[in-house]
């Protein structure tokens, strides 16, 4: 979302950061931006030289006694970094790494001196709310969160993308009327709001509005603006450990339950995907969750533990399913699942499937169609996207137990010429 302001509008944001240094009265400011973002780096650079050249940026602004600068900062990347304190320490040539408040950097920031923090939307948003008033802003959205929300909407949707909304619409609306709905007429799981520290929600929550207040209430935030829609063809506990396997990893490991406790609520995680679940492994889950958000120092830390605790709310018969029945009702583990070739539907002579296998797992019978070999397969589904849509014979399962057995020849069969 901020990068792609960035890339479409960054005059708009060089005008926010103006207007908040004039007031704060500050003659510098820097634009952190990661290093992964070169197009971003490129146009805000481009975008200051632009500004300095007419009299916007420098010395005497407009004749004023106004001075100020701009200093683009390409951070390393660390997702850390944006906590406002990890945030300077990286400016600053330290490692990321959050530090205790107070002091708050308005008070003591970047290199000791008062440092006034903001996002890329807010400082966007600076220069109309000026030019248009308050009570304009204020009409747009909710009471209590005015304004408008940006979203980056990916996953199971018709239509992903950047999407901009007033405060307060329905996650139904954003989903089913601007976003098109579930795509091949699959129907709605769950939504991940918040970014990979937001949370899981499920279907009776379509109707929440999209606001700070209703958001945080059913366990999830507005947080960087990410949202991934899911179909009934997704496994909420595979998901959340995909998360926190992020969130783990981006860890700076200064706190010691935010490095060790998503560690080991990562191991819990990939044991149940695995089918090697326990019992007590659910309560672990949720007891290291609450001493990881209480025990953390940033955000990051309070946050990880969103995925796993709100699917774990929403979604626990898919956890159970997995310890229990060893199954994945969202056929998503690859240990819990299998493929299989239905006979019925495959076609003589076909070798769609034989040529695609990267294991040699698919094998053609007696009756010159296909099996696969339970043994071999590293259930990589390249076999199910190859198979023609006319045919549709692979199908997926689970447990692998339910998957038939088809017996390999000895001997290779020879095709029909």
């Amino acid at each position: 979302m901020d990068r792609a302001i960035l890339e479409s509008n960054p005059h708009q944001v060089l005008e926010g950061l103006m207007i908040c240094a004039y007031a704060v009265g500050a003659s510098k400011g820097i634009i952190y931006v990661r290093a992964e973002y070169p197009l971003a780096v490129r146009i805000i650079t481009h975008a200051i030289r632009q500004a300095e050249a007419i009299g916007l940026l420098g010395k005497n602004i407009l004749g004023s006694s106004f001075d100020f600068e701009i200093e683009v900062f390409r951070g390393s990347g660390a997702f850390v970094c944006g906590e406002e304190t990890a945030l300077i320490r990286s400016i600053e040539g330290f490692r990321g790494m959050p530090t205790r408040r107070p002091p708050y950097p308005v008070e003591k920031g970047l290199g000791g001196s008062p440092t006034v923090i903001n996002n890329v939307k807010t400082l966007a948003s600076i220069a109309p709310i000026v030019k248009n008033g308050a009570a304009w802003y204020r009409r747009i959205g909710t009471a209590n969160s005015p304004g408008t929300a940006i979203f980056s909407v990916v996953g199971n949707v018709v239509h992903p993308g950047l999407v901009e909304i007033p405060m307060g619409v329905s996650l139904r609306t954003l989903i089913f009327d601007i976003c098109g709905g579930i795509p091949n007429k699959k129907k709605f799981k769950a939504v991940q709001i918040g970014g990979p520290s937001g949370g899981c929600l499920s279907e009776e929550f379509l109707d929440t509005p999209i606001d700070f207040d209703s958001l945080t209430e059913a366990g999830a935030m507005m947080g960087s603006g990410g949202m991934v829609v899911m179909d009934e063809d997704t496994c909420p506990v595979d998901v959340s450990r995909y998360f926190l396997d992020f969130t783990q990893k981006e860890s700076c490991g200064k706190c010691t339950f935010c490095r060790i406790g998503t560690h080991h609520m990562l191991s819990i995680l990939k044991r149940i995907t695995t089918g090697e679940g326990r019992e007590t492994d659910l309560e672990k889950l949720i007891q290291l969750s609450e001493d990881v958000k209480n025990g953390s120092l940033c955000g990051l830390g309070k946050t990880a533990p969103n995925p796993v605790l709100t699917s774990l709310k929403y979604f626990r018969a898919d956890y159970e399913a997995h310890i229990n029945e060893k199954r994945c009702p969202g056929l998503m583990c690859r240990p819990l699942v299998a493929y299989f070739i239905d006979l019925e539907k495959c076609a003589r002579g076909c070798d769609a499937c034989v040529g695609c296998c990267p294991v040699d797992a698919v094998f053609t019978t007696r009756n010159r169609k296909k099996g696969i070999d339970q043994s071999v397969c590293v259930k990589c589904g390249e076999c199910m996207v190859a198979c023609p849509p006319e045919y549709n014979a692979v199908r997926k399962v689970s447990p692998p137990g339910l998957a038939p057995v088809v017996e390999r020849p000895k001997e290779p069969v020879e095709e029909k010429k």
